[in-house]
């Protein structure tokens, strides 16, 4: 067993993937860090890092310029461990939801009704990746009808636009579970209310997600320079909010299919310099927060579509292995299909179809999915069976599967975007 930590084995994957030695990792972590007259020789930073990736030591004062070196975010490469189990959002409040409910119907609104009311869809947001779209969106519907109703009372204007952006909130939850479950239409006019509400409340973070939808919308239907303009609309909006670097990384994944790799690394470096800017988040179950992991998720996809195969490969298992508890509990398991979609591309490229079908069925048979984003990727899986194993009974199998995914009765359970 390799009782190393995390990030010492990280280290040495990351570095294998792209064909690196030591020395070569070394070189490009010192052209990484600030210049210094008397600071450290190559060979002096080698023997550290041989130290580090032994996990003999932890390389505290180098950490953001290795993550840099992999264009990867500090929090991912070296994640908090405090912040790693899963957040604990609700907080005691004294009440439950027919409290909450009958609270928000006097004619005062007091700030514990608020908070409470923050807490309630907070925690929405965090179910989006497990629950049931169904129900998921008949409890999003419920609670912003119920906010909305709100803002007739007597309330103050901060409170106001507090309730505003509560329920722009619920209408970017509302308006994913749409999409997910088929919608399309439904979801897109959810979205322009979000923005509007957003607008009204002056929520960056609520008009920045708006327009993050809209480039969820375009990538799924192939409209990749629609992706590309709708990401720099929301950034120059939210230039500064942790959904700027979601929106690069949209941005990236639209550069990548459209086959211009430069522009893609450009997109992701500026998406990985705005989230290595941030704190690392409270609670990084939320949907509508950008984690340093959901950020090598994008990479991950990013490196699939160009061909860059170890390194997707590489991001693939360590999605998989942050997205999942010490108990085997998949906390995301729409990153983790998608996971197993990147290991089954690049095991079919590579003539091990037998590996690609098992993690292909794999990826398929989760119960919680979001259509649209699954079958974009199913696509490439589609695309190189086709190519390579056309004549081969059991990849014919797989391709008759893989096209049940657009059938009009397939069940849909909210994933993650």
């Amino acid at each position: 067993m390799d009782d190393r930590p995390a990030w010492a084995r990280r280290m040495r994957e990351e570095r294998t993937a792209r064909g690196w030695s030591q020395v070569m990792a070394v070189r490009a972590l010192m052209a990484r860090l600030p210049y210094d007259p008397d600071g450290p020789d190559e060979q002096s930073v080698l023997r550290q890092w041989k130290r580090w990736e032994s996990g003999e030591k932890f390389p505290d004062k180098y950490k953001s310029h290795i993550a840099a070196t992999f264009g990867s975010v500090t929090g991912a490469f070296f994640p908090e461990s405090a912040r790693e189990s899963r957040s604990q959002l609700q907080i005691a409040t004294g009440m439950d939801t027919v409290e909450i409910v009958a609270r928000m119907r006097a004619s005062d609104v007091d700030q514990a009704t608020l908070d409470a009311l923050r807490i309630t869809v907070d925690r929405l947001c965090c179910e989006y990746a497990y629950m049931p779209a169904a129900q998921l969106l008949s409890e999003g519907r419920a609670w912003m009808g119920r906010v909305v109703a709100m803002l007739n009372q007597r309330v103050s204007l901060s409170q106001m636009r507090d309730l505003y952006a509560l329920a722009g909130k619920l209408a970017l939850l509302v308006g994913c579970v749409e999409y997910d479950s088929g919608d399309p239409r439904q979801a897109e006019a959810t979205r322009r209310a979000a923005l509007s509400l957003g607008d009204e409340a002056g929520h960056l973070g609520v008009i920045g997600w708006g327009h993050e939808m809209r480039c969820w919308f375009a990538l799924t239907r192939g409209d990749y320079r629609g992706v590309i303009q709708a990401a720099n609309d929301g950034i120059m909006l939210a230039p500064n909010e942790s959904v700027a670097a979601q929106l690069y990384a949209q941005q990236a994944k639209a550069w990548s299919r459209l086959g211009d790799r430069q522009q893609t690394e450009i997109a992701l470096d500026k998406g990985r310099q705005v989230l290595e800017a941030l704190p690392y988040p409270d609670n990084i179950e939320d949907h509508f927060v950008v984690d340093p992991a959901k950020f090598d998720f994008y990479r991950m996809d990013c490196y699939r579509k160009v061909g860059e195969d170890q390194l997707a490969e590489q991001l693939a298992s360590e999605v998989i292995r942050a997205s999942t508890d010490f108990d085997g509990t998949e906390r995301a398991p729409m990153r983790i299909a998608e996971a197993r979609i990147t290991l089954a591309v690049a095991a079919a490229r590579s003539g091990d179809l037998d590996s690609a079908l098992s993690y292909g069925e794999r990826a398929l048979g989760g119960d919680r999915q979001s259509l649209p984003s699954l079958t974009m990727v199913a696509s490439d899986l589609s695309q190189v069976l086709k190519t390579n194993y056309a004549k081969v009974p059991d990849a014919s199998d797989f391709l008759a599967h893989l096209r049940t995914l657009s059938a009009p009765d397939h069940d849909t359970q909210a994933g993650s975007s």
